[in-house]
């Protein structure tokens, strides 16, 4: 099996319940940055037999899945024991043995279509046999330059003029839709901050960033998938999720 290959496996036992498949792909030390979560391999493992004892079915749906060096990256629709479904993007590092060592996530409800009907999931499809350093080298421009805030007038040479299709559920398309949406959030006093990006994860014509911030003053952590064309950002997908408060945490291993 590729390492994407048990990426997939292991979060689809969440739906079968297989507690020795679970147990097969995983090392023994399993780092859980799923703050909700004990870390290790048995708290991975108690969580597919807790699951598979419920009374309603987990499903498992993933969209896209990536591989950079040792991670794999997942987008993924989930539905854990019929709570509603989530959107998910899922970061696993495998180790030396080809065991899935370390997992980073974000986690969102699934919302209805944005302004211009799009939905969280949908989109382009096909990975393009592109450099991927090229692509990382590009999302990283943006996200540092932009995102961060390091060099904001650099922003309209990132896109090939209003040309950009977005997931987010509340932007429309266009650079002139971002503009609209952060033109609204700042009448709200809301500001959206970048603060820093621990990864930019790249396959193909695809990059991963994943960063903390704040979102209206609340610490907040960004997954954003972007998917490049001719040299310029063309696609946006994204999951923000509130950072949850320390005495919470069912593991000491942070967020990223």
């Amino acid at each position: 099996m590729t390492n994407k290959e048990k990426a997939l496996a292991l979060i689809n036992t969440f739906a079968t319940g297989d507690t020795e498949k679970a147990k097969e792909l995983l090392a023994e030390g399993y780092i859980q940055h799923n703050l909700a979560y004990g870390t290790g391999r048995d708290a991975f493992v108690g969580s597919v037999a807790y699951l598979a004892s419920a009374p309603v079915k987990t499903t498992v749906n993933n969209i896209r899945a990536f591989e950079d060096g040792d991670k794999v990256f997942l987008q993924t629709v989930y539905n854990f024991a019929g709570a509603g479904e989530q959107v998910a993007f899922d970061v696993f590092r495998f180790d030396a043995d080809g065991k899935i060592a370390e997992h980073w996530d974000n986690l969102t409800a699934k919302a209805a279509p944005n302004p211009s009907g799009h939905t969280q999931i949908d989109g382009t499809l096909e990975k393009k046999n592109v450099d991927r350093e090229e692509t990382r080298r590009i999302v990283a421009g943006f996200v540092g330059d932009v995102l961060r805030g390091e060099n904001p007038d650099k922003l309209t040479s990132y896109f090939d003029g209003d040309n950009y299709i977005q997931h987010n559920t509340g932007i429309a398309d266009g650079l002139s839709g971002l503009g609209a949406a952060l033109e609204a959030l700042a009448k709200q006093g809301i500001q959206m901050i970048y603060n820093k990006t621990h990864y930019v994860l790249a396959d193909g014509d695809y990059a991963l960033a994943i960063s903390e911030g704040t979102f209206g003053g609340v610490n907040t952590t960004y997954y954003d998938l972007f998917r490049t064309q001719n040299g310029k950002i063309a696609e946006h997908w994204d999951v923000m999720e509130t950072l949850a408060e320390k005495d919470t945490w069912q593991n000491n291993n942070g967020k990223f």
